[in-house]
C-alpha cells in the first residue's frame, strides 16, 4: 500500500509559471482596469494552470462527504453524541443537510463515502461504503489507526479521486462528517507545527469552557501519550488523525496526480490537506482554499499550507459547505476569462501608455 501511494506523490509536478503569465496575460486583454476583479483573476489564473487549458469550462462539479467515527468521543469531547455521525449520513442521503442545500445552489454532486463510521448501512444512492474499520481508537489510550489502517484510509481517498476523473470532473470539493472530529483535527495541526494545544484548540461543534479545557487537556494527553513525528505526516495522521481526514487527504492527493482544482472546506478538511501537503509540498498549486473557518486554529492550517482563505463567513458547519460556496465563485472567475469581451472585440479603448 505504501509503494502505491508514494508511486502517486511522486508523479505529483508543480503546476507550470508558463500557464498564470498567460493567464495573465488573457485577462488583461479584457473590458476592465488591470487587476480590478481583484481574488478573482487569481482563481482564474490557478484554474486555468492547473488544468493547464487557457480556455477551460467548469461543468461538472463534486464534493466527497467522508464519515468516520472517533474512540475520542468517550472522552466528553463534543456536544453531540456520536450517534449522530449516521444520522447525519442518512440525512445527507436524503438531502436535508447544510451541505444538500448549498450543492444544489451551486449545481454540485454529493457523494458521501462511509469510510470509518460505527454502523452498518445498507446499499443506498449516493453512499460509497469503504470502511476501514468502526471508528478510530482513542488516542488518549493509544494510537487512532495503525499505519497500516492510515494507508488504507488514503487509498479509499485516492480511489475518489480515481472516480472524479471517471465523472470527468472538472471541480472537486472536499467535505466530512464525524463526531468530535475538530480534536483529531486539533491534535494533528499542533503535532505538524509543534504550536501549543491550548492555542489551536476551539469549540468546535458549540462546547462550553469546561468542555473545552477537557478537550485541550485530551488531545495534549495524546500527543504525549503517541508521540507522533512532525517529520512523518503520516505517523502524525496514525497516531492523532482519523479516517474522514485519512480520506480527504487521499483524494486531495489523487487529484493532483490527475491535474483536478480541489476546493478545501474548514477546519477538518484542512487538516486532510496538511497531511497532503506535507507528503508532497507541490500539492498546495492544486488548492483552492475555500473560506476561513472561526475555529482558532484554522488560519494556522492556512498558514502552513500557504493558501489565502476566498470567504470569511464566520461559518463552522463542516460538510462540505464552504467549499461549496467557494466552488461558485472559482466557476464565476473561469466565467469571466471565457465570457468577457477583449477590448479589440468590443471596440473599446484601451488605458493609454
Amino acid at each position: 500500500m505504501e509503494t502505491d501511494l508514494k508511486k502517486r506523490l511522486s508523479s505529483i509536478r508543480p503546476i507550470k509559471e508558463e500557464f498564470l503569465t498567460l493567464a495573465q496575460a488573457k485577462l488583461d486583454r479584457l473590458t476592465k482596469p488591470q487587476g480590478s476583479l481583484g481574488q478573482l483573476e487569481e482563481m482564474a489564473k490557478k484554474y486555468v494552470a492547473i488544468v493547464e487549458n487557457l480556455n477551460p469550462r467548469i461543468e461538472k462539479k463534486i464534493i466527497y462527504v467522508f464519515a468516520g467515527d472517533h474512540g475520542v468521543v468517550a472522552e466528553s469531547v463534543s456536544a453531540y453524541p456520536k450517534e449522530v455521525t449516521p444520522q447525519m449520513v442518512y440525512n445527507f442521503l436524503r438531502g436535508g443537510a447544510g451541505i444538500n442545500v448549498l450543492a444544489r445552489h451551486a449545481g454540485v454532486s454529493v457523494v458521501v463515502v462511509d469510510i470509518g463510521v460505527d454502523h452498518e448501512f445498507e446499499p443506498r444512492e449516493g453512499l460509497l461504503v469503504r470502511k476501514v474499520s468502526r471508528g478510530t481508537g482513542n488516542i488518549i489510550c493509544g494510537p487512532a489507526m495503525s499505519r497500516d489502517q492510515a494507508l488504507q484510509a488514503l487509498l479509499v481517498g485516492l480511489e475518489m479521486a480515481d472516480h472524479a476523473k471517471e465523472q470527468k470532473a472538472d471541480l472537486v470539493g472536499t467535505g466530512d462528517m464525524g463526531i468530535g472530529n475538530t480534536t483529531p483535527s486539533s491534535a494533528i495541526l499542533a503535532a505538524l507545527t509543534g504550536m501549543p494545544v491550548k492555542e489551536v484548540t476551539h469549540r468546535g461543534t458549540g462546547i462550553d469552557d469546561a468542555a473545552l479545557a477537557r478537550k485541550i487537556q485530551v488531545i495534549e494527553r495524546a500527543i504525549a501519550f503517541n508521540r507522533p513525528d512532525p517529520k512523518d505526516p503520516l505517523d502524525v495522521l496514525a497516531k492523532v488523525g482519523g479516517f474522514e481526514i485519512a480520506g480527504i487527504a487521499g483524494l486531495i492527493i489523487g487529484c493532483a496526480c490527475h491535474r483536478i482544482p480541489v476546493v478545501v472546506d474548514g477546519f477538518i478538511s484542512t487538516a486532510g490537506a496538511m497531511i497532503a501537503v506535507g507528503l508532497n509540498p507541490e500539492i498546495k498549486g492544486y488548492l483552492f482554499a475555500s473560506h476561513q473557518s472561526v475555529e482558532v486554529g484554522h488560519k494556522f492550517m492556512w498558514e502552513y499550507i500557504g493558501q489565502k482563505p476566498i470567504l470569511n463567513l464566520s461559518m463552522r458547519l463542516g460538510e462540505g459547505t464552504g467549499a461549496a460556496l467557494a466552488m461558485s465563485m472559482i466557476e464565476a472567475a473561469v466565467k469571466v476569462m471565457n465570457e468577457m469581451a477583449t477590448f479589440s472585440e468590443a471596440g473599446v479603448s484601451e488605458a493609454k501608455e
